[in-house]
This record gives C-alpha cells, structure tokens and sequence, in this order.
C-alpha cells in the first residue's frame, strides 16, 4: 500500500465525509418531499431517494474501510496492514446507476410503455458498463485497465446517445414549464458521467503511487455527489413543476370508497 503524507489522507477523509452528509441529506429531502408531487412521479422521485440512501450507506462502508485501513500518529500515516475495501464503490454503482437512469426515464413519464421499454434497455447497459469496468479498476497492469475501459465505453457510449439524442424528441412532450429542466438534466447526465471514465485513466495518464489513489478517490466522491444526489434534486424539481402544472384532481391519488 503507497505512503500517504497526512495531507492526502485527511484529503480522501473528508471527501468521503463530505459525500456522506450530501447523500444523508439528499436522502432526508427526496422522501420528506414526496407529499408535494403527484402520483405520476413519485416513484421517480422515491427512487432518487433510494439511490442517495444507497450511496450514503456504501460510502459509510467506504469510510469505514479507509479508517482502518491506516493509523495516524503525530501527523504521520502508516498503512494498518488491513487492506482498503475499494469493491463497495462497485456494489453500489452496480445497484444505484441502473436507477439513476430509470429514474429520469420515469419521470418524464412517456406515453404507453415507450418508458419502460427504454429504462429496462438503459439498465441492463448500465448494469453490463458497470461490470465491465470492474476487472480493469482492480488490476495493475496498464493495458489490462485501457482494455477494460475500452470495453465499458461501448454502453457507456450507447447510454450517453440513448438520453441525449434518443429522448430529445421525448421533450416536446414535456409541460412547457418542465421542458427546459428536462434537457438540463440530459446535460447533467452527460457532464457528470463524464467524470467517471476520465477518474478511471487516472494511472494512465502520469498520477503515480499515492497520489493515484488519492485522484481516484476524490475525484470518484465529487462525480457521485453531482451525478446521485445533484441529479436527484434535479428530478425532484422536474416532478415538481409537472405536479404544478397539472390539474388539482391529478395531483391526489383516488380513494377508494367503503361501503
């Protein structure tokens, strides 16, 4: 395990304290808000709930793990000898980034079963892009990760297309108040996933010894702030302003009477 100066460790600690208070909070937010959106989006928005709470717990696990995995004495870090646990981060992209597309999908509430054709094909990408990065993440050797980067690339690729220009006729269908939010999220979908296969060729591209793991774990925590509990707010907002626009009696769910 690379020597890390107290500076980079304390660096990774408090990213990842960071990304579990947004994610807590993010978590507390989307369900208490859920009174205010009609029954149409919120499952949209309960999900972006249960990825934040995903995320908060594994990133716990995370946080956990980086403790452990070194002792600080006096300013100075020494590895404890018990190896840092990076494979949660995997779990959880693999349960949370299939949602995070489902979760746009759903809101936008398209017609028929246009939506849940299109959210059950992004998820099943999803899900292959995350288990195709993961034996590339954990190797060593340069080519094996390139390798594995290229192969993840390809539904990274195909998901980025879907959401940015197979949905861009799925706007005009949008309330006009809610249009605008809509494409906006398209682009934060791009921007922060972005982030990820960048973070991932960090060893590839001149970060060495501690300074590589310090890169990715940083720069994978700011990507997962932006792209789960950001985005989340996001969809939030886009559900409220299509609540808002509907009519009063859409906006409640029916009873049920009792004789």
């Amino acid at each position: 395990m690379d020597q890390l100066t107290y500076g980079q460790y304390s660096l990774v600690y408090n990213a990842f304290s960071f990304v579990i208070a947004a994610m807590g909070a993010a978590t507390i937010f989307l369900f208490l808000s859920r009174s205010q959106i009609a029954p149409n989006y919120k499952t949209a928005v309960t999900i972006s709930g249960l990825v934040t709470m995903i995320a908060c717990y594994h990133y716990f696990r995370i946080f956990a793990s980086w403790e452990t995995s070194y002792s600080v004495s006096n300013g100075i870090v020494t590895a404890s000898g018990s190896r840092f646990n990076d494979a949660y981060r995997y779990v959880d992209w693999l349960l949370t980034v299939p949602l995070l597309v489902t979760e746009l999908i759903l809101v936008m509430n398209l017609p028929g079963n246009v939506g849940a054709k299109k959210a059950s094909k992004l998820a099943a990408l999803a899900a292959a892009m995350i288990l195709l990065g993961y034996p590339g993440e954990i190797s060593n050797v340069a080519s094996t990760r390139f390798l594995w980067w290229g192969l993840s690339m390809i539904p990274f690729l195909i998901i980025q297309y879907e959401l940015f220009v197979g949905l861009k006729s799925a706007i005009a269908l949008q309330p006009e108040n809610a249009r605008g939010l809509v494409s906006a999220a398209r682009y934060i979908t791009v921007v922060t996933w972005l982030f990820y296969p960048i973070v991932y060729l960090f060893p590839l591209l001149g970060l060495s010894g501690a300074a590589t793991n310090v890169g990715i774990q940083v720069g994978y925590s700011v990507a997962d702030v932006l792209a789960k509990a950001g985005f989340g707010i996001v969809v939030y907002m886009i559900a409220l302003r299509k609540t808002q626009y509907e009519p009063i009696s859409a906006r409640t769910s029916p009873t049920l009477a009792v004789g």
